[in-house]
């Protein structure tokens, strides 16, 4: 699943200005973020079963089998507290690399809504893996034909899921797209309609390209990494309580200083003409965020 633009696409362009109550919390302490790290609980077994079977299932090609040793899809979704009785909602699956995890897991069992990006995509690299997604669900009928298709889109295209029935709502590298003006996307608004599909009790789920220093950090995000505190501040401003955070996609190896941004390593590997493929190549993935937050049992 392709979340992030990908080398050739419309450059990053300035973002739009915060709101002053998201600004006001974006410098959270580091040491807030330690105390309140958590470990995954415990599959149950019939989903672990499933999950591994998903995983190796011929419906996934070998190129995203390969990325399973920096994506970490299983351990990624037992922090998250995936079960196959789930009502699940993924953001922005473009070209579907998690929804094909999901699928064959929640099928007969649970339910997953996959909220594209709509009609009002805005990219032709967004059109394109919508067309990709499309394809394979047409090709494995089997483990897509039960997959709900949506909308997100801000404002218009907003409702991902009927409102409070969604038990776990996840997005894998997406919130740093929405501080691109050019996507047109208010992630206030991203972030409550999350809010408002899951049940009270219900999951955030949120992985992104990790920027370590808040005090450094890009407003716009141009690079494609966005920090922990922004992303807790932003749930917190829409009504999420923050239940801790994982180190399961961290890459120490990440210097986060690339010259194309995060886009410069695999799997894009926007390498400058004369650069040194194999030195991104050996760093790997980039450095990610794995948060989750809960929307609170009574409001």
């Amino acid at each position: 699943m392709m979340n992030t633009r990908e080398v050739g696409h419309t450059p990053m362009q300035e973002s739009k200005f915060l709101s002053q109550g998201v600004l006001a919390a974006l410098f959270l302490s580091a040491a807030l973020l330690q105390a309140t790290a958590v470990s995954a609980q415990a599959l149950d077994p019939a989903t672990d079963a499933a999950l591994d079977t998903a995983l190796a299932g011929d419906h996934r090609s070998e190129r995203n089998k390969a990325r399973d040793r920096y994506r970490h899809p299983k351990e990624t979704l037992a922090f998250f507290g995936l079960r196959r009785d789930m009502t699940v909602v993924e953001i922005w699956p473009g070209g579907g690399w998690y929804t094909e995890v999901l699928a064959p897991v929640l099928r007969g069992k649970g339910k997953l809504y996959a909220a594209q990006y709509g009609s009002k995509a805005a990219f032709d690299y967004q059109r394109n893996e919508m067309a990709t997604l499309a394809e394979k669900a047409a090709r494995y009928p089997e483990v897509f034909g039960e997959v709900v298709f949506t909308s997100l889109w801000s404002p218009d295209e907003i409702e991902i899921a009927p409102p409070g029935t969604a038990d776990l709502v996840v997005t894998f590298r997406n919130v740093h797209n929405w501080f691109d003006s050019g996507y047109g996307q208010d992630p206030a608004r991203m972030f409550s309609a999350f809010f408002t599909a899951l049940k009270p009790g219900g999951i955030l789920g949120v992985v992104d390209h990790r920027w370590p220093d808040p005090a450094t950090e890009d407003p716009a995000a141009a690079k494609g990494y966005i920090s922990e505190e922004r992303v807790i501040a932003l749930a917190k401003a829409a009504g999420f309580e923050f239940a801790g955070g994982s180190d399961v996609n961290r890459n120490p190896l990440d210097t986060h200083d690339h010259p194309n941004g995060v886009w410069t390593l695999p799997p894009d590997l926007a390498v400058p003409a004369g650069g040194d493929r194999q030195k991104y190549l050996d760093i790997g993935e980039s450095d990610r965020l794995t948060l989750k937050f809960v929307k609170p049992a009574s409001e």
